[in-house]
């Protein structure tokens, strides 16, 4: 199975960092955050990576291409490990695609049809970032091989974040998993048919490119993937799935610094530090 990752957006929330740099290399202490996200796919047993990006992304597509001055420099210097991690992907398949116009997620996915094939499909957003014993995609594959059907990861919100995503209901059909039967793009709370909130990982079927082809533009007036799916789901059977795991949402400020946090107080390297500035940031400083 092939995964794409749209990362064609412009990041206007990092401003101006990513005048430059595209946000998806945005360092999570040392490792980008598109990283983890190749990371959790190839633990998943993918290896073919799609990448829809847009002009001024090239160092995005630099990144995972083998840089021989600075192997070179780094094995003189006894430092190659520096990059161990990064080197495993040298060997996987990279295809970009360029999505000229900002025309919205939805429009973005279309433009993987010839590379993806007659096949199922999956799409991960690097913004979305979850860290798990075993990988989101992971279990997402192990319930599309149980039920051969599209599947959209989800998870629980307060109401107050309600608007910000796109919001499902539906009958549960075995733990954690649920068919969904209502789906609504970014919801006023009054109009929410629940709390239940996409998030940016999916497993979709070959047959979603003639609906993105057809979909007119939707919520802030871009060709939404949501849209798609709701005609979709007219078709044949599409299932919500609660992931295991914890997920950050590293693509606005505020849950970047977060995820910086959480992620250097569970690393070894950073752990002691980390505990001991915060506590002496609580101490000192008037919070």
């Amino acid at each position: 199975m092939k995964i794409v990752f749209p990362v064609a957006g412009v990041g206007t929330r990092f401003l101006p960092a990513t005048k430059e740099v595209p946000k998806e290399i945005l360092p999570i202490i040392d490792k980008p955050l598109i990283q983890y996200a190749l990371e959790e796919a190839v633990q998943s047993g993918l290896a073919d990576f799609i990448f829809i990006t847009a002009p001024g992304k090239e160092a995005l597509e630099r990144y995972f291409a083998p840089n021989r001055e600075l192997d070179e420099f780094l094995k003189r210097h006894r430092k190659a490990h520096l990059l161990d991690g990064l080197q495993e992907f040298y060997r996987k398949n990279f295809s970009y695609i360029r999505q000229e116009q900002a025309l919205g997620f939805g429009h973005a996915i279309a433009l993987a049809e010839k590379a993806v094939g007659d096949e199922a499909f999956a799409i991960s957003l690097p913004d979305d970032l979850i860290l798990s014993e075993r990988p989101a995609m992971a279990q997402m594959l192990e319930i599309y091989e149980k039920y051969r059907s599209p599947v959209i990861a989800f998870m629980e919100v307060p109401r107050a974040d309600i608007p910000r995503y796109g919001i499902a209901a539906g009958k549960f059909i075995a733990e954690r998993v649920f068919q969904i039967e209502k789906l609504v793009e970014k919801p006023a709370i009054a109009d929410a048919p629940s709390n239940f909130a996409v998030i940016g990982r999916y497993i979709m079927t070959p047959d979603i490119f003639p609906l993105l082809r057809e979909t007119a533009h939707g919520a802030g007036a871009e060709i939404q993937l949501t849209d798609a799916v709701i005609q979709l789901m007219k078709k044949r059977r599409v299932l919500g799935y609660f992931f295991e795991g914890r997920r950050f949402d590293a693509g606005t400020t505020l849950g970047y610094i977060e995820t910086l946090i959480h992620v250097a107080l569970h690393r070894e390297d950073t752990r002691d530090f980390t505990r001991r500035l915060l506590r002496d940031l609580a101490k000192n400083e008037k919070l």
